[in-house]
């Protein structure tokens, strides 16, 4: 049994792509970065207590492995989160306009008995092309940014900013799947052979 510790219809998608059948059981932690947390410490810790919380919070089977993740816009030593009205976000795309931030997406696999965890963290670098205030009111209006981590995203209407994309584009959506593909196989979990049986 697979559960993922997400509600995200981002991370949904992408998993449906490497398994047939997973739950889904999405974490309810505080998500709020610790002071002087570093942004890369933070968004592993997330991911990692994600899985702990869902791990230890419901009546799983022992074969049970439970994966979460979690994604941060980066600018600079700033965590942008989501935004929580037209002028955070525009706040925030202003930012990003013309210039370079990070990408980063952590994931967390482990057993329901926690005595197996592995975690990856994936930074992407992502370049914005300039974005004028109009667009940002246009985009804003498409109720697109408004709960996306730095107020975008690549695989919709946001994806027309990005300039250049160094890294994983899955990790950017919210799910690395390389890396995906990696934890699960220590966990003696094969995507292909998953596949095969449809």
């Amino acid at each position: 049994m697979i559960i993922l510790a997400s509600a995200s219809p981002r991370r949904k998608e992408l998993l449906s792509k490497l398994v047939n059948d997973f739950q889904i059981i999405p974490a309810d932690i505080d998500e709020t970065p610790y002071a002087l947390e570093k942004p890369d410490e933070y968004v592993v810790r997330m991911a990692r207590e994600k899985a702990e919380a869902v791990a230890s919070q419901h009546d799983l089977s022992h074969r049970a492995i439970v994966i979460a993740s979690d994604t941060s816009v980066v600018l600079g030593e700033s965590i942008l989160g989501k935004p929580t009205d037209f002028e955070h976000a525009k706040s925030m795309l202003r930012a990003l306009s013309g210039r370079k931030h990070q990408v980063m997406t952590s994931l967390c696999v482990c057993n329901a008995g926690l005595n197996r965890v592995a975690t990856s963290n994936v930074i992407s670098d992502v370049e914005f092309r300039e974005i004028s205030d109009l667009e940002i009111e246009h985009y804003w209006n498409t109720g697109e940014p408004a709960d996306k981590a730095g107020a975008y995203a690549i695989q919709g209407l946001g994806g027309m900013f990005v300039k250049h994309i160094s890294g994983s584009f899955s990790a950017v959506v919210g799910l690395p799947v390389y890396e995906v593909t990696q934890l699960l196989a220590e966990f003696g979990v094969s995507p292909l052979k998953e596949k095969i049986r449809e």
